[in-house]
C-alpha cells in the first residue's frame, strides 16, 4: 500500500494498542511534519525542474528522445506522488484525523497508490529500453523511437490504474469514538483482507519489478563483460554504458528508499500490538518512501552532464554552445542522448570539444 494510506492502516488496525498518547508530541507534530515538510518541498522543485527542461526543450523545437519521454513520465508521477504529501503532514498534526471529505479521501488515497505503481512500472520499462540500447544498438532503433516510448507510458498508465481499482472502491471515511473521521481502506473482511491486499501491493509495486529489473542488468552486464566491440563502434558502447549506469543509479535508489517500507508491511501483518519503536521506524520507512521522489531528479543533475546542459538550454539558449544537429540525431538514435543545440536560430552551433559526451539516463524504476 502507497503511504499516505499505509499510515492510516497502522494506525486504525489491531494495532491501535500502540495508542496515540505513546507517541511523543514532538515526534508526531514536529520532527516528522518538518521532515516531509523538507521532503515536499524539495521534491516538487526538483520534479518541476525537469519537467520545466524537457518542455522547454520541445517549444525550442529539439528533438524529443526516449530518455526524455520516460523522465517527464516519471517526474510527472512523483509530483503527483509528493503532492499528496500535505495531506500526510496534516494528519500527523492531528493525529489522524481527516477533514477534507470522503470524495478528496478517495481521490488522494488512489492517486498516491497509483503514482507509486506507475513510478515502479515506468521504472521497468525503462530497464528494458536500457537492455535494447545496450545488447541491440542499431536493430533497436526502430522500436526506440519517442512515438513508441509515449505509447508504452499510456499503457503503464492503464495498467497501473486498473491495479489499483480495490483502493477505488475501498477507499473512504471510518467514524472514530472521538466523533472525528479517519479516510482508510474500509476492506470487507479486514481481518483477511488486509493480508490478501498487503500481499498483492508487495507483489505487483516491488517483488515483481524488482526482480524483472535484476534478471535484465545481470543480462546487460553480461553483454558488456563479454562482448568486444569493433574500433568505430567504441564511441556509441561509451555513451550507452553512461546511460545505463545512470539508470542503474535510479532504480538502486528506488529500490533502497523502498524496501524499508515494504519489508515493515509483512511484518507489520504478524504483529498484534506494535511497540512505540516499531512507529518510529514505521513512520521512518514512510519517509524513505517519498524521499525517493525527492531525490530523482537531483540524481539526474548529479551525475548527467547532459542534463546540465540541457537546463542551461532552458534557462539561457543563446548562451550555451552543443552537437551538430547530425551528430545529435545519431546519437538519439543510438543511447538516448539528448542534443544540445543550444545557439539560437540568428546563431551557427559550435562543436563540442572531441570526446565529451553527454548522454542522458533512462531511469529506470515505483513514486
Amino acid at each position: 500500500m502507497a503511504p499516505i494510506n499505509s499510515l492510516r492502516n497502522f494506525s486504525t488496525s489491531e494495532a491501535e494498542n500502540c495508542s496515540v498518547a505513546e507517541k511523543p508530541a514532538l515526534y508526531t507534530n514536529v520532527i516528522m511534519p518538518s521532515l516531509f515538510s523538507i521532503i515536499c518541498f524539495l521534491g516538487i522543485v526538483g520534479n518541476l525542474i525537469v519537467i520545466y527542461t524537457i518542455v522547454k526543450k520541445k517549444k525550442l523545437k529539439r528533438n524529443q528522445t526516449v530518455p526524455d519521454i520516460f523522465i517527464f513520465s516519471l517526474s510527472i508521477v512523483d509530483l503527483l506522488f509528493l503532492l499528496g504529501m500535505p495531506f500526510l503532514i496534516h494528519q500527523l498534526l492531528g493525529n489522524g484525523s481527516w477533514y477534507f471529505g470522503a470524495t478528496l479521501c478517495t481521490i488522494i488515497t488512489t492517486l498516491d497508490n497509483n503514482s507509486q505503481i506507475t513510478s515502479t512500472n515506468i521504472l521497468t520499462v525503462m530497464t528494458l529500453d536500457r537492455y535494447l540500447a545496450t545488447v541491440y544498438p542499431l536493430k533497436s532503433t526502430y522500436v526506440r523511437t519517442p512515438f513508441i516510448a509515449a505509447l508504452v507510458i499510456c499503457m503503464v498508465w492503464l495498467l497501473s490504474f486498473l491495479t489499483v481499482i480495490p483502493v477505488w472502491m475501498y477507499a473512504g471515511l471510518m467514524p472514530l469514538a472521538d466523533g472525528t473521521v479517519r479516510c482508510a481502506l474500509l476492506l470487507p473482511n479486514p481481518e483477511t483482507d488486509i493480508y490478501w491486499f498487503t500481499l498483492y501491493q508487495f507483489m505487483l509495486a516491488f517483488a515483481m519489478p524488482l526482480t524483472v529489473i535484476c534478471v535484465v542488468y545481470f543480462k546487460i552486464l553480461q553483454h558488456i563483460t563479454t562482448t568486444v566491440v569493433p574500433l568505430p563502434q567504441r564511441s556509441l558502447q561509451v555513451r550507452t554504458k553512461k546511460v545505463t549506469r545512470m539508470a542503474v543509479a535510479i532504480c538502486s535508489a528506488f529500490f533502497i528508499c523502498w524496501a524499508p517500507f515494504y519489508i515493515l508491511q509483512l511484518v507489520h501483518l504478524g504483529i498484534d500490538t506494535p511497540s512505540i519503536s516499531f512507529f518510529y521506524a514505521y513512520n521512518f520507512a514512510i519517509s524513505l518512501g517519498y524521499a525517493n521522489s525527492c531525490l530523482s531528479p537531483f540524481l539526474y543533475i548529479a551525475l548527467s552532464e547532459t542534463f546540465k546542459h540541457q537546463f542551461l538550454v532552458a534557462i539561457r539558449p543563446s548562451k550555451v554552445p552543443c552537437h551538430n544537429s547530425s551528430s545529435a540525431n545519431n546519437s538519439s538514435m543510438t543511447d538516448g542522448s539528448i542534443c544540445l543545440k543550444l545557439a539560437s536560430e540568428s546563431t551557427q552551433p559550435t562543436q563540442l570539444p572531441e570526446g565529451s559526451s553527454h548522454s542522458l539516463p533512462a531511469t529506470v524504476a515505483v513514486h
